[in-house]
């Protein structure tokens, strides 16, 4: 967890190393840097990734399975609607990543 100034890059970075092997990993395209692509290239995955407007040249991505990740986007939205977690009451982050975990889980199960 960072700071809600901190830049997303750095989240990212520091999860780099410890992403699962996984064929494709479906990123929003604010993720859209070329260092992104190349280290989820090294680690084996392949990156669908839509280029962000400004970028001049346009990237080749996999429309039909980026597509698909309305579902991420909507289970976030289903944990918005849990006060808890949605205003995120707790100090720490520990407390907070449990009590979006049993959010999930009672959403997953309803």
């Amino acid at each position: 967890m960072t700071a809600g100034q901190v830049s997303d890059y750095t989240g990212a970075a520091t999860l780099l190393s410890s992403l699962p092997e996984a064929e494709w990993l479906l990123v929003d395209r604010g993720y859209d840097a070329d260092w992104y692509r190349e280290a989820l290239q090294d680690k084996g995955n392949k990156p669908c990734i839509p280029g962000r407007k400004s970028r001049g040249k346009p990237i080749k991505y996999d429309k039909r399975r980026y597509k698909r990740r309305n579902r991420i986007e909507i289970m976030f939205g289903a944990l918005k609607d849990w006060r808890h977690v949605a205003t995120r009451y707790d100090r720490r982050p520990k407390v907070f990543l449990s009590a979006a975990a049993l959010a999930a889980t009672v959403i997953f199960w309803l």
